[in-house]
């Protein structure tokens, strides 16, 4: 659980600088005319700053610095500390009336897996998770996280019913996406990795998830590894940050090593076949009609990258279905044989209870992988 964060320590009242000033003109016996005299003002600008309805601009507090020897930089602070004040009092005032917000959004979620800070305030709290998604309102955050991406992304039920969720999903990754020092996106580049991350699928966790980083990173891609919250039952997302740095950020909501190499590769597949501005967001169990033929262009090239058609084609025809024949088939080919597993079962040529001691079973939380809620 986290820790509560003590509210700091926020003074209820600033006075203005008028009021210093009047204090040290009271001070020396000095009127606010023979203060205007001596700066070659009119008496009313002193007044009207004496009672706080004007500002000490930057050439007002060099000339008090000529009359009272008092340097500018104690008045420009002591108005800029002022009206920072003020500033936060209005700020204070709108988020008052914005705390339901946060009903929109699981919030207890993100704190229990440190995305935020928790605070007893709930203006704190509002003001924790603006600043999260790098916006000043929320407002903002529906016109940003909301509006654009409902543009973009898939309309999937999930995203329409549970969009403060899958918003927050999506910063997150965002944010650790900025982490990583990528450099400049090569189609070429990117091919080359693949052929590399897929000798990796024979490896456990611990051992292929930063190399799989290192040699996405070398090509533009910021991989990044991102735990599902509550209701969202989000896969992957591929997205261009800019448009050298694409982005692949996987949830690992699936628990065998078939469906999260399946996983990745069909990401990968998303960032090489498809444009720079397009935005894929996946979602377990759900089709949309409206985006599937560049899914199924994706599902394809993760197929095929991972089990070449002629060599799967030449496997299949064999009708050897043991397990031993699965093993020295992956073997041939330098692939763990959980996914030819897993690709025999997506095509009924297994039952789905067959084989599976043939795959490994990933325990992401007892990994240094992601997040541990």
């Amino acid at each position: 659980m986290s820790s509560i964060v003590q509210n700091q320590y926020t003074p209820d009242y600033v006075s203005p600088p008028g009021e210093t000033l009047e204090e040290i003109l009271d001070e020396r016996g000095m009127t606010q005319a023979d203060l205007a005299s001596r700066m070659g003002r009119p008496k009313k600008t002193i007044s009207e700053i004496v009672n706080g309805k004007a500002a000490i601009t930057p050439d007002t507090a060099l000339q008090l610095e000529k009359v009272l020897g008092i340097s500018a930089s104690f008045w420009n602070n002591r108005e800029r500390h002022y009206r920072e004040f003020l500033a936060r009092q209005e700020d204070n005032k709108r988020l008052k009336e914005q705390v339901s917000w946060l009903k929109q959004l699981p919030v207890k979620a993100i704190i229990e897996l440190g995305w935020i800070k928790l605070y007893q305030d709930t203006v704190e709290q509002l003001r924790e998770v603006l600043n999260f998604f790098a916006v000043a309102s929320p407002e903002q955050w529906e016109a940003i996280w909301i509006n654009n991406l409902s543009v973009s992304f898939r309309q999937s039920p999930v995203f329409t019913s549970d969009r403060g969720a899958v918003s927050a999903w999506l910063r997150r990754g965002e944010i650790k996406a900025s982490e990583i020092d990528c450099a400049e996106f090569s189609d070429r580049k990117f091919r080359e990795v693949l052929t590399q991350i897929r000798l990796l699928t024979i490896q456990s966790p611990e051992i292929f998830q930063p190399e799989m980083v290192r040699l996405c990173a070398e090509s533009g891609v910021a991989l990044v590894f991102v735990p599902q919250l509550p209701k969202t039952r989000v896969c992957g997302a591929t997205r261009w940050l800019n448009p050298n740095k694409a982005l692949i950020q996987l949830s690992l909501r699936y628990k065998t090593n078939d469906h999260f190499w399946f996983a990745f590769f069909h990401e990968a597949g998303h960032v090489l076949l498809h444009g720079k501005r397009d935005v894929f967001l996946e979602v377990d169990n759900h089709q949309d009609s409206t985006e599937q033929s560049k899914e199924d262009e994706a599902n394809i090239f993760a197929a095929d990258f991972l089990i070449p058609s002629h060599e799967w084609n030449n496997f299949i025809q064999l009708g050897n279905r043991s397990k031993g024949a699965i093993q020295q088939f992956a073997d041939e080919i330098g692939i763990h044989p959980g996914i030819v597993v897993g690709r025999m079962q997506n095509k009924a040529i297994l039952p789905h209870s067959h084989c599976n001691s043939l795959k490994t079973k990933f325990d992401w939380k007892n990994s240094n992988i992601i997040e541990v809620r």
